[in-house]
């Protein structure tokens, strides 16, 4: 029986077991939230606010000494409210247990783990399924991952990350969904919304987490972990939106960060945590630190010594301390020296054990251990089909100019080469923490599997990295070893076409990876400029986490696909697009540089005082001496195996008055020879306005199917929400004037008109 008993009755008869929550009506979730605080002693209420790492295997013996015995003893005090990275029903039911049936008051922990893109069935990298633009999809992998975390004994993930970024340099850029706060805001609230469902109790939901709070994005040079010195201006309008669009999705935890953001470490940053997020916002889920960032405030010159660290965190609004371990040493002295009100303990608390509540916790800690739900929900046959489904819609065709795409299925053959195309580990991309290494299906899997009727000869031309390649050691590229390069020059001279699979490995990308160079590494560049001089007939696919550089391809390549890292079934996604039972639809959400000099390089960025003057003579205006202002591949960027032609812009009326609408409309037209998805992009530029405005700015998109010769009318109505900003003062406002609209298949989209707004 639950250690519950060991508690009065009256608490017992609202907090307790199921048989008892069948008899009577439970009585609201705050008011058993303060019965069961009524309760606790400060130390209890402390160890509620104290996140343990996993520390030892809880279905195996009970540590006797070292750390792993105190974390053990701690637990078995209440001093524990949470533990991250314990996974499997076994091992969460083990330490489960020690919390609910050997504590004086049984308070059940919360599980966390980083679900970042799929558990064991992994889905694209974030960053991929952004370029879906397909918000069901992208709700659905989020889903498909909570039933497996769930199911395997997880109720608390730390996605999505909502960061929105401009420097592909920075690692974190494959966890995100780019550079733009529209399309970002609308994945955030379907990741949310897939993570948690409809109902947080449900057993196969788990509570979703929004991060990092805030500006960990915009760190500079794109150093992991780097200062952020940002306006108020780009804050309110660029980097809070997506928070503010997961809050109001319902999600239930929020993390801050290891950034500092203009000089306040966001671990301790008030205004943040108290103002913006719990006070304006009216967030009453928790906010959880960064791991051990509470600590490192220490480190950024912010806070003395640990005590000091302490006290600014919880005063800031940092409930949760994620593995500082100083909650759980200085708290209470802070407390009874007054430098921390119980006040504020108690509002941590309440917050804590009201997702606990919802969670259903408390009326079984052991909803989510279940060995059965375990065996049938992880890795099944529907969730590798979901897989498929967001791994084929987050493929970019980038180019295809001399239409060598798609592949024949028959009567071709074809060299595939590259270090990437038999790689079954890569494809998972990193933050993959509980899949099976080596478990993708690779692209010569995906190609001989589905179409078994190819010609298809196969050459690895170069090891990609050399030595270890776990997440904690530093990547080695192979620079010198090209003994293979005569094997796939052989091979590519006797070819209709060759495929070749470049990229990344998995763990060039996430956290901690940040880089300066943003090429093709080792010697792959190499390569593909020697099997280019035996045959030109080449189908470049990139695998990455990260836009890359790749101006020498760009330039000589007829076909270019950007397939990312897709997760699990990523040798099937591409093989369907190469040969054409996929037609692409994917779009970039992040742009592409030419070179690491441009970066960072955004669609939305200002106009300037001295923009291009268009006279070649001229130097004096914003631009470089040795590259365009141009990036190779701009936000919104994708083609088709078909092709579509936009029709000009009507408007309803030339002019909008303040609460009213107008209506934009265009006829899309597939052109081409095949059916084809289009993702139609609207853009609005706000000619003149008390603060300085992006050049244009993504405020709609439809995603259009159409077959060949078929046409569509799309209809924008465009109203003063979407002319609204952060002005200086920082009052949500629309102004009078005058405004440009774009509508295209991409950011730089020309056919355009204007109308005015009115008050």
């Amino acid at each position: 029986m639950f250690h519950l008993f060991r508690i009065q009755l009256s608490l017992y008869l609202i907090l307790s077991l199921p048989i008892f929550a069948q008899q009577a009506t439970k009585p609201p979730i705050e008011e058993r939230i303060s019965v069961l605080m009524a309760q606790m002693t400060l130390e209890e209420k402390i160890g509620q606010m104290n996140q343990y790492n996993g520390f030892w295997e809880a279905t195996g013996p009970i540590p006797m000494e070292g750390e792993a015995a105190k974390k053990y003893q701690d637990i078995k005090s209440g001093w524990v409210g949470s533990m991250l990275n314990v996974k499997g029903v076994e091992e969460v039911r083990a330490v489960q247990k020690i919390a609910v049936e050997e504590s004086r008051l049984g308070i059940p922990l919360i599980i966390g783990f980083d679900l970042i893109h799929g558990y064991k069935t992994m889905s694209p990298i974030p960053l991929a399924e952004a370029a879906s633009w397909d918000m069901e999809a992208i709700k659905n992998s989020a889903r498909m991952g909570a039933i497996e975390a769930a199911a395997s004994g997880i109720n608390w993930t730390f996605a999505p990350m909502v960061d929105i970024y401009r420097d592909a340099r920075w690692g974190r850029v494959m966890e995100g969904a780019g550079e733009d706060p529209y399309l970002g805001s609308l994945i955030a609230a379907a990741r949310v919304e897939g993570f948690q469902g409809d109902d947080l109790s449900d057993p196969l939901t788990i509570a979703a987490c929004a991060k990092h709070f805030a500006g960990y994005g915009f760190s500079e040079s794109g150093k992991d972990y780097n200062t952020v010195d940002v306006g108020m201006n780009t804050l309110y309008n660029t980097i809070l939106p997506p928070f503010l669009a997961a809050k109001n999705a319902g999600v239930r935890t929020f993390m801050n960060g290891f950034n500092d953001l203009n000089g306040i470490p966001v671990t301790g940053n008030a205004f943040l945590q108290r103002e913006i997020l719990k006070k304006d916002w009216e967030f009453d889920g928790f906010i959880v630190s960064d791991w051990n960032s509470i600590k490192e405030m220490i480190n950024h010159g912010f806070a003395e010594n640990g005590t000091e660290a302490t006290r600014i965190a919880v005063n800031a609004g940092s409930d949760m301390d994620m593995e500082s371990h100083l909650y759980i040493k200085e708290l209470k002295k802070l407390v009874e020296s007054g430098k921390v009100s119980v006040e504020k303990i108690d509002d941590a608390v309440r917050r804590i054990l009201r997702v606990k509540f919802e969670l259903g916790l408390f009326d079984d800690p052991y909803l989510y251990c279940n060995t059965e739900r375990e065996k049938d929900k992880v890795s099944n046959a529907s969730h590798k089909k979901a897989a498929l489904d967001i791994a084929k819609k987050s493929i970019v065709l980038l180019k295809n100019e001399q239409n060598l795409l798609p592949l024949k299925k028959s009567g071709q053959r074809i060299a595939l080469i590259g270090p990437l195309a038999a790689d079954k580990n890569s494809p998972l991309g990193s933050w993959r923490l509980a899949a099976e290494d080596d478990s993708a299906i690779s692209v010569i899997e995906g190609i001989q599997s589905l179409y078994q009727k190819v010609d298809i000869e196969y050459a690895q031309g170069v090891e990609l990295i050399e030595g270890d390649r776990n997440f904690g050691k530093e990547l080695e590229f192979n620079l010198t070893d090209r003994t293979g390069f005569e094997s796939a020059k052989k091979i590519a001279k006797n070819a209709d076409v060759v495929v070749m699979v470049l990229g990344e490995y998995s763990y060039q990308t996430g956290e901690g990876r940040s880089q300066t160079k943003l090429g093709l590494p080792g010697l792959q560049n190499e390569l593909l400029e020697e099997i280019y001089q035996v045959n030109q007939n080449i189908v470049l696919v990139l695998m990455n986490g990260r836009p890359v550089i790749i101006p020498w391809a760009d330039e000589n390549i007829s076909s270019i696909i950007e397939a990312w890292h897709l997760g699990t079934e990523s040798g099937n996604a591409i093989a369907k697009v190469l040969f054409g039972d996929y037609n692409p639809s994917g779009k970039l959400p992040m742009t592409f540089p030419r070179a690491e000099g441009q970066i960072p390089i955004y669609y939305n960025h200002k106009n300037t005082g001295r923009p291009d003057t268009n006279d070649p003579k001229s130097v004096f205006w914003s631009h470089y001496t040795d590259e365009t202002n141009q990036p190779l591949y701009p936000f919104g960027y994708g083609l088709s195996y078909t092709e579509f032609s936009y029709s000009p812009i009507e408007l309803s009326s030339k002019s909008l008055k303040s609460g009213s609408s107008i209506e934009a409309k265009i006829v899309l037209k597939n052109t081409g020879k095949v059916k084809g998805k289009e993702t139609v992009q609207l853009y609005i530029r706000d000619l003149y306005a008390s603060v300085t405005r992006p050049v244009r700015e993504l405020k709609r998109f439809q995603q259009i199917e159409l077959a060949p010769g078929a046409s569509k009318t799309i209809v924008f109505k465009i109203d003063e929400s979407m002319l609204s900003f952060y002005n200086n003062h920082l009052k949500w406002v629309a102004e009078p004037g005058k405004f440009e609209i774009f509508i295209g298949g991409d950011s730089s989209a020309q056919i355009s008109a204007q109308f005015i707004f009115q008050k």
